[in-house]
């Protein structure tokens, strides 16, 4: 739905400069903004094939096993009607580790593979249990110790210091993510 309506934005655009003669503008509007976008894609690659490799790096050191070790006993506080050994527990725990090491090409499927070992144990089908609610509320947020993807733009930018925000993105992300499990718990209680 989205695509369409920028499609109807940029044919409207397109043809109301028709109409109005100012195609000429938009003619030599649209070769720097293309060699911009060009650039930036390109500046973005070299950084976040860097910072990628660093995570795969330490996701095959351990980084990411050993902080789902550390999140465990918070999730079973969490979410205490999913048994600690169940698939939706290691789903999500591996989930979350992902997003916090700014791995979200990686934390996608876990997310989905959790929601669906979550739906296994709903008691209504179809129909999103606590958990399920607590969980998304808790990804959608997800506190990022590592914004790769931040850095990588700010980088490519031309930014001086491109990962100086690690600080203020931890604490908005902590923030966010405890005001939406706040919030989730209130959802959740008043059902």
């Amino acid at each position: 739905m989205l695509d369409i309506l920028w499609a109807v934005l940029l044919c409207g655009g397109v043809l109301y400069a028709a109409c109005t003669g100012a195609m000429p503008d938009v003619s030599a509007s649209i070769m720097p903004l293309a060699a911009d976008a060009a650039g930036l894609a390109l500046g973005l690659v070299g950084t976040l094939s860097l910072w990628m490799g660093l995570m795969k790096i330490a996701e095959r050191a351990g980084l990411t096993h050993a902080l789902a070790r550390m999140l465990r006993p918070l999730l079973r506080r969490i979410f205490p009607d999913v048994p600690p050994d169940h698939p939706a527990m290691g789903a999500m725990v591996m989930n979350l580790s992902a997003n916090m090491l700014g791995l979200g090409n990686a934390a996608t499927p876990l997310g989905l593979t959790a929601m669906r070992e979550l739906e296994t144990l709903n008691k209504r089908p179809g129909v999103a249990s606590d958990a399920m609610v607590v969980f998304l509320a808790i990804n959608t947020s997800s506190v990022t110790l590592i914004p790769a993807t931040i850095i990588a733009l700010r980088s490519a930018a031309g930014s001086s210091a491109p990962a100086e925000i690690l600080v203020p993105t931890l604490c908005a992300t902590v923030c966010g993510t405890a005001f939406a499990v706040a919030l989730a718990r209130v959802w959740v209680k008043r059902r």
